[in-house]
């Protein structure tokens, strides 16, 4: 029961050389919009004393795992679009698996963590400072990292021992938990069902706090007529679009998490490369605040060149 596998062969998205170089520029240039947008955001919220509040240092972690989701595989694709024979070694492969899966929990918890800051600040608006302290982020923070660094290891503590002795052909362009336990030397039905229950419980778990923390925000939100209706209603639109974008692959992929569709190559695509994309963009787009502290930050870097 020994596995002999010691590397994946990865389909990636097509076969066609032509399409492949097409979609390397294309990705590149993706790849390179989501991790440089990401880190003007951690930076704009770092530099600019103005952004330094609970929701703008959530929003800088949230922005750090967007970076971290981006290149734990694309990195990889986008070189393999020049290569005929796409490998992976096993262990390369089993490092996929477990960063996704951290990096994807971490997110999870962190848009609940989230989620919670606008329910803290739109509800309770006078403790909103003091329920909402550094301490209390900080640690937010951290319990979402925890979460997603255990649920990764429940998943890696047994894929990484499964026997793999024959076929070695993932239809992907990184390692998916379900595509690669289907390839173990044994029958592999309970451990389909202790991921479906691992990941779709901590998925379905998240979603609703978000469902139910938004649901309650807007009631909120709709009772008062204030002059912060409009900016507090404009905020949580952008967060519910990225718990949507964010969550909305996820739900599709956990109906059916064992059988392969066309259409889930798609989708590991719009969850690795897109949604990293897209965070930055909704969030700066649609937050007034972001965007005048990037202007200063721009203006700034460009006084400082005149200087020079």
């Amino acid at each position: 029961n020994k596995s002999v596998v010691t590397e994946f062969m990865l389909l990636g998205l097509s076969s066609s050389w032509e399409l492949q170089l097409f979609l390397f520029f294309i990705f590149s240039v993706f790849y390179g919009a989501a991790v440089l947008g990401n880190i003007l955001i951690i930076l704009t919220v770092i530099i600019d004393s103005h952004l330094h509040s609970p929701m703008y240092f959530l929003l800088s972690n949230l922005s750090f795992i967007d970076v971290c989701q981006a290149t734990f595989a694309t990195p990889k694709m986008i070189a393999d679009f020049l290569n005929k024979h796409k490998t992976i070694t096993f262990q390369g492969c089993m490092a996929q698996i477990f960063f996704l899966h951290v990096f994807g929990g971490s997110e999870m918890v962190l848009l609940v963590a989230m989620a919670y800051d606008r329910y803290i600040a739109i509800c309770k608006p006078l403790h909103y400072m003091t329920i909402m302290s550094r301490r209390v982020c900080t640690l937010l923070v951290g319990i979402s990292w925890t979460t997603g660094i255990l649920h990764s290891a429940s998943h890696l503590a047994f894929t990484v021992n499964l026997p793999f002795c024959g076929p070695n052909t993932v239809d992907n362009f990184f390692c998916d938990l379900p595509l690669v336990i289907k390839l173990a030397c044994l029958d592999t039905y309970v451990l389909e069902i202790l991921v479906l229950i691992n990941s779709g419980l901590l998925s379905l778990i998240c979603f609703l706090l978000l469902l139910i923390s938004y649901t309650i925000i807007l009631a909120t939100v709709h009772r008062r007529a204030s002059g912060g209706i409009s900016k507090a209603f404009s905020t949580l639109s952008t967060h519910i679009t990225v718990v949507f974008l964010f969550f909305g692959p996820l739900i599709f992929i956990y109906i059916w998490p064992f059988d392969s569709f066309p259409i889930d190559k798609f989708i590991s695509v719009f969850f690795t490369v897109f949604t990293p994309l897209l965070n930055p963009m909704i969030y700066t787009l649609r937050n007034k605040d972001v965007k005048e502290a990037m202007k200063k930050l721009r203006s700034r870097h460009v006084d400082t060149k005149r200087d020079f």
